[in-house]
């Protein structure tokens, strides 16, 4: 199998059912960023804490490039990076914007559209909380690879909130090697 980053891409197939764990207590409401803006949210994130899949396997982190595009359309380009911050490989696709903070991503050679939910942004767009409605996958992004202790806390009670598990979310060692 051809390795493929994510975020993305583990949200496209794990709305297949290729795997099944879930991060998060469905029992909890979910809800995305109802201010979300894509402008703002738009350039270059680093991943500094993820919950673990297979599809990242060969990954300790990861950039995440987002570029608007004219209707409500996002172009994306995930890379992977070795334990070093060496980007390995990349894939790219688009997103489709359905709602407050609510994507459909699909991505080359993913057949299913996938959601992924902009939990929450700090105001600068800084810092922000991706996840997935079944709880199948979650992330903290930053604008830069170090995350402050403040907007992490922050990002973690996002999670939480949310219904994530916290004890399964995992720095990324790209990042927190830097």
């Amino acid at each position: 199998m051809r390795f493929a980053i994510v975020p993305l891409l583990l949200l496209a197939l794990s709305g297949c059912g290729v795997f099944a764990p879930s991060y998060r207590d469905q029992s909890v409401t979910i809800a995305s960023n109802a201010n979300f803006d894509p402008a703002r949210y738009a350039g270059r994130w680093y991943e500094v804490a993820r919950y673990p899949n297979p599809f990242q396997a060969g990954c300790a982190g990861a950039i995440a490039e987002y570029q608007l595009r004219p209707g409500a359309d996002i172009a994306i380009r995930n890379t992977c990076l070795d334990e070093t911050g060496t980007p390995t490989e990349d894939i790219s696709g688009r997103a489709t914007i359905v709602g407050p903070g609510r994507l459909s991503v699909r991505l080359s050679g993913v057949p299913v559209a996938a959601p992924y939910w902009v939990l929450w942004v700090d105001e600068g767009y800084r810092t922000a909380v991706i996840g997935q409605p079944d709880g199948r996958a979650g992330w903290i992004l930053n604008r830069e690879p170090v995350i402050p202790a403040d907007r992490l806390a922050a990002a973690r009670e996002v999670l939480a909130f949310n219904g994530y598990d916290l004890s399964r979310l995992q720095a990324s060692g790209a990042m927190a090697a830097r």
